[in-house]
């Protein structure tokens, strides 16, 4: 028997279908081995000063090392068969030192993509483990985990707690702030312009005015603008010059994660974070005509390359659907210009032709047949031809001024034939040089600049992309974490940063220069790409790294002023007799005594810092424990109902239980699902509680879990910067998110 080791449990049930008997393949379900949750975890070795890690296997990845050590010892051959980019590489090596084996001994099978040839075509052309981009992960690793240990608790003891900071996400949170100061310092600067249209309903725009060129921001004020409108009222136009020129509109490329990801949020409405675990399945394996598959290539990549295979295949497919003159001479072939096209060999494709939208439809899921249309027929726009446009232009001169009309009209349309156009036509009617213009109308409109747009989710991983901040795996769990941090809020898909932001940021800056600096944070996402080409030695760059910043982690100990208030007042606590202070906290500035947390008195300020009397508001509704007044109350997650018999009832509800529930009925008894806050933070719950109990801490869907013997449902999380389906019931999770 062979065994091969997959990453996720889908992976796992499509490769198992395709190879049948002599095969058995298992799933780790992402890492296996890391570096401790509740410890640092790195020590320095005094001889060589080289950072050694020390990884373990977590307690819930106990029972999967000990089923995979079973399965090997049966085995004849044990493939590693993980993701093949960095991620994938360094999770085949713990594997591999997790079941006692030689990494260097075991076969590693790559492919992009799930399909019975491309398996068959990996098992045929094994090669070893690469050390160098296993490296370059443990390099990634440890300067997060460098960062995140000694950082994050340096900004709660001197801001607030509960905060934290990271290499890239650091840097990402600055660019957010940077855009927001932006905005804040804009001042709005007033122009005019003159909305003039000719006889025959032409609209022109006025672009000399007494021989200089005007430009958008030249007329500044109303009196100018009536001077210039008096002045061209005045004049007599003829047509000096009428020009028509061919423009083309390109093909675009086939997609890679970063477009992916923002085409999706434009068309579909996806978040990154959904875009990717709908691909994340797509790749795995869905349903076909022709059984289980996996039905697109690798869906992190950076690059793209396509295959000649799919080129020529989908060539064919062009000139029997749409005919030759749809068809280039030869076929497209696509670069990337920005640096650090490392972590996969191809552009997300789809992986079988015949497998259409059309056919899709009745296979995939709503949301996976949307994403699947959107990779499939970009892939095969990619390669038809370019659409042509005819681009007319006339010139209206009089004796001090002159104006330009501007029309197209789409002659081929190429790749729209597929993708449609959302351009009309702007037809000019025929006229002919030196012909007399009158001018219809003339109105002068005022108009003031707008500040810069913030960022939305698909412009914000687009700007990370063009400085080259982290990499495809990195882009949507890094906009994940700024909004899961509060560090963000997004509405109306715009990114806006929280006041805590700016507070963060401002130290860093002056504190971590370099951790908040693109450039650094784009230069050491170069060194890692040269650690994992083997032309960096990354002991080196950790080295290089981890002494400078534990130096100014020393220094802002010192150097840094706490935020944190805790003045004395004088006055004495009312419960206990200890000293009354004057705090800050999330909500603001209030009162508390210094005997907490044994004594929890606290006021509360008003706009003017002086304590006022809380009164308890109390709701219309009663507890159902004790039938007692519930009353409103403030805590960390915001407002919530609490019994006026406490402590002798301490039954709690959440204010707007009512207000917030889920599509996705109760997976026990069909109930509406309610979100709602506890001690111990947010949860879904059933509607029918006492009655039903089930309880999840993520937003269930629909997707049953498709583990052996559990009948529980999916929930999307992000687990450890990793995107993940998790089963409410047995927890078990997939696919391997980055």
């Amino acid at each position: 028997m062979n065994l091969i080791i997959v990453e996720s449990p889908a992976k796992a049930r499509t490769i198992k279908n395709f190879l049948g008997k002599g095969y058995e393949v298992i799933a780790s379900k992402g890492h296996i081995r890391d570096l401790p949750k509740s410890r640092f975890g790195i020590t320095i070795d005094e001889e060589t000063q080289h950072l050694v890690p020390t990884y373990s296997v977590a307690k819930e990845n106990a029972a999967t090392v000990k089923e995979i050590k079973e399965l090997a010892k049966k085995s004849d051959t044990i493939y590693i068969a993980t993701d093949e980019d960095r991620e994938g590489e360094a999770i085949g090596w713990h594997i591999a030192h997790a079941i006692k084996k030689d990494p260097e001994e075991l076969p590693r099978i790559v492919f992009h993509e799930i399909t019975k040839t491309a398996i068959k075509h990996a098992l045929e052309n094994a090669r070893k483990i690469d050390m160098d981009m296993v490296n370059a992960q443990q390099a990634r690793r440890l300067l997060d985990r460098v960062v995140g240990y000694k950082l994050s608790p340096l900004l709660s003891s001197k801001i607030q707690k509960g905060l934290s900071g990271g290499r890239v996400q650091s840097s990402t949170l600055k660019l957010v702030v940077d855009r927001e100061r932006e905005i804040r310092a804009f001042i709005p600067q007033e122009y005019w312009s003159i909305d003039t249209v000719f006889k025959k309903d032409i609209e022109a725009t006025l672009i000399s005015f007494n021989a200089e060129k005007l430009s958008k921001l030249s007329i500044e004020n109303k009196t100018e603008a009536e001077s210039i409108v008096k002045s061209v009222k005045a004049d007599a136009y003829t047509i000096s010059k009428i020009e028509t020129k061919q423009r083309k509109s390109s093909t675009p490329p086939p997609f890679m994660t970063s477009t992916l990801q923002q085409t999706a949020s434009s068309k579909l409405g996806f978040t990154p974070k959904k875009t990717m675990m709908v691909a994340q399945s797509l790749y795995e394996g869905v349903k076909t005509p022709e059984g289980t598959s996996g039905v697109i290539t690798y869906m992190r990549t950076d690059s793209l390359n396509l295959a000649a295979e799919a080129v020529n295949g989908v060539r064919d497919i062009i000139k029997s659907r749409f005919g030759e003159k749809y068809l280039p001479k030869e076929a497209k072939v696509y670069t990337k210009k920005a640096k650090g096209a490392q972590e996969a060999h191809e552009a997300i494709r789809p992986t079988m032709l015949e497998f259409t939208p059309e056919i899709a439809a009745s296979f995939l899921k709503a949301d996976e047949i949307k994403l699947y249309r959107l990779i499939y027929e970009r892939f095969m726009s990619c390669q038809m031809e370019d659409a042509i446009f005819e681009q007319q232009s006339i010139t209206f001169s009089g004796k001090d001024s002159e104006y330009r009309a501007s029309g197209r009209k789409l002659i081929f349309d190429g790749f729209y034939k597929l993708t449609g156009t959302e351009d009309k036509d702007k037809l000019l009617p025929t006229l002919k040089e030196g012909e007399k213009a009158e001018i219809q109308s003339i109105e002068p409109q005022q108009h003031f600049t707008e500040p810069p747009a913030r960022y939305s989710e698909a412009s914000l991983i687009k700007k990370l992309e063009s400085e080259g901040i982290g990499r495809p795996s990195t882009y949507a769990p890094t906009v994940a974490t700024l909004s899961g941090r509060t560090y963000v809020s997004i509405e109306k898909k715009q990114i806006i940063p929280t006041e805590i932001a700016f507070t963060v940021t401002d130290i860093l800056e002056k504190n971590f220069a370099n951790i908040v600096d693109v450039g650094f944070t784009a230069d050491m996402e170069e060194k890692l790409d040269e650690v994992a080409e083997g032309h960096n030695d990354w002991q080196k760059l950790l080295s290089d790294f981890y002494f400078p910043f534990i130096k100014q982690i020393e220094d802002g100990k010192e150097k840094i002023v706490s935020l944190k208030l805790a003045k004395p007042l004088g006055r004495a606590c009312p419960k206990c007799g200890e000293e009354l202070l004057l705090r800050s906290g999330r909500f603001g500035n209030f009162i508390a005594c210094s005997g907490f947390p044994k004594c929890k008195y606290t006021e509360q300020l008003d706009d003017e810092g002086n304590a006022v009397e809380v009164k308890a508001e109390v709701s219309d509704e009663k507890c159902d424990k004790c039938g007692k007044d519930m009353i409103v109350k403030n805590g960390r997650n915001g407002k919530f109902l609490a019994c006026s018999g406490y402590p002798d009832c301490k039954n709690t509800k959440s204010l707007d239980h009512e207000s917030k529930s889920s599509d996705t009925p109760c997976p026990d008894c069909g109930g509406k699902l309610l979100h709602k806050q506890s001690r111990r933070g947010a949860f879904w719950g059933c509607e029918n509680y006492p009655k039903c109990t089930f309880i999840s801490k993520f937003e269930p869907t629909t997707i049953k879990c498709k583990e052996e013997g559990c009948e529980g449902v999916l929930a999307e999380r992000v687990y450890r910067n990793k995107e993940v389906y998790e089963c409410v019931k047995c927890k078990a999770r997939t696919p391997r998110g980055e």
